[in-house]
C-alpha cells in the first residue's frame, strides 16, 4: 500500500517495482490539501507526456486532474498503470510478492552497472494555462452547484486546477518542474492555513476516516 506521500515517493523513483495487488493513490484531498510532495507536479508532467499531435489535450489533462481530485486509489498495479501513477515501460509489476525485494535489488544493480546519474530536472512540460484553468473552474463550479462537493472541496479543487493548468498563462507554454513545484508548494501551504483543512486533519488523526465539511 502506498497512499499520499508514499505514492509521491514511488512516483519520483527512477524505477518502481510494485506488487500486483498494490493499493496506491494520491489521497490528500481527504484531509483538505493537494499533494504537496511533488505529486501534483508529477501528474501534470505525466499528462503532458501523453499529449499527441492533433489530440484533445484538455481531455487528457482532465483525466489526471480527476485522479487527484477524486482521491482515486488504484486497487492493483495494473490499474495504477491506467491512472498514470505507474509508468508503462518503466515501472515493473511482480506477481509473486516473495520475489519483489529481490527483483527491486536487481533493478537497482542494473541502474548502477549502467553508470546511473541523477536525472536533470525537466524544462519541457507543456501546460495549457487559461484554456485548462477555465475548463476546470467551470467543472468544479458545476459540481458545487449540484451539491456534489462542499465549499471547501471547491476551494481545494480550484487550487489543484491552478497548479495543473500551470497557472493562468495566456497560452499553452513549456515550463520546468521547478515552476510547477513552486505553484504546488504555494497552493499546499495556503490550504494548510485553512480552518476546515485543520478540522479534516484532526478528524483523520482521531477517527481514522475523512471528514466532509
Amino acid at each position: 500500500m502506498a497512499l499520499g506521500g508514499g505514492c509521491e515517493m514511488t512516483m519520483h523513483s527512477d524505477v518502481a517495482v510494485a506488487s500486483a495487488e498494490t493499493y496506491i493513490g494520491l489521497v490528500e484531498f481527504g484531509v483538505g490539501v493537494i499533494p504537496g510532495g511533488g505529486g501534483s507536479k508529477e501528474m501534470a508532467l505525466r499528462a503532458s507526456d501523453t499529449f499527441e499531435k492533433n489530440d484533445v489535450e484538455l481531455n487528457r489533462l482532465r483525466e489526471y486532474f480527476l485522479t487527484i481530485g477524486t482521491a482515486k486509489v488504484a486497487t492493483s498495479a495494473y490499474e495504477a498503470y491506467d491512472l498514470g501513477i505507474l509508468r508503462k515501460g518503466v515501472d515493473h509489476v511482480v506477481v509473486n510478492d516473495n520475489r519483489r525485494i529481490a527483483f527491486a535489488k536487481a533493478q537497482a544493480r542494473l541502474l548502477a552497472d549502467k553508470g546511473y546519474t541523477q536525472p536533470a530536472m525537466r524544462k519541457d512540460i507543456k501546460v495549457l494555462g487559461q484554456q485548462a484553468l477555465g475548463m476546470f473552474l467551470v467543472g468544479t463550479d458545476a459540481m458545487k452547484a449540484g451539491k456534489y462537493i462542499s465549499e471547501h472541496d471547491l476551494k481545494i479543487a480550484n487550487k489543484l486546477a491552478y497548479v495543473m493548468a500551470g497557472g493562468d498563462l495566456s497560452a499553452p507554454t513549456l515550463v520546468s518542474e521547478q515552476y510547477l513545484l513552486d505553484l504546488e508548494r504555494e497552493a499546499f501551504l495556503s490550504l494548510t492555513g485553512e480552518r476546515k483543512t485543520l478540522e479534516r486533519l484532526q478528524h483523520m488523526i482521531q477517527k481514522g476516516k475523512p471528514l466532509r465539511n
